[in-house]
């Protein structure tokens, strides 16, 4: 990758990053407390989000930037993990099992979606 690749990613990266903050936090103020709305939220946007940007067919350069450098930063599997963590450490291991299944296949659902959004086939 040439050095503009490199710092186009890590322009994008910090860009995901704020948005993720600001848009996990929005989400977070309006859901019930009882569940971690706010980075399931965030990451089923991130997920739709790549999958229309996969979709579309970028280019490799805005594939790398926009998918791995904005959306990787926006999206947190880290998070998602620790929040697993804490539902079950509030001995609400249904809870924490439900949001791990429901993440994923809601997951794969918001990717097939956004892909098929932009032209992508849905499967």
């Amino acid at each position: 990758m040439s050095a503009l690749t490199w710092l186009l990613v890590a322009l994008a990266g910090g860009a995901g990053a704020v948005a993720r903050l600001g848009a996990g936090e929005w989400v977070t103020r309006r859901a019930p407390r009882d569940f971690p709305w706010g980075t399931f939220a965030v990451n089923q946007a991130g997920a739709c989000a790549l999958g229309a940007l996969v979709g579309a067919g970028p280019s490799a350069r805005m594939a790398v930037v926009a998918g791995a450098g904005f959306l990787g930063a926006f999206t947190t599997f880290s998070t998602w993990m620790l929040e697993a963590d804490r539902l079950d450490e509030a001995r609400r291991p249904g809870a924490a099992g439900a949001y791990v299944v429901l993440s994923v296949v809601a997951g794969v659902a918001a990717f097939l979606i956004g892909r098929a959004a932009t032209g992508g086939t849905l499967f």
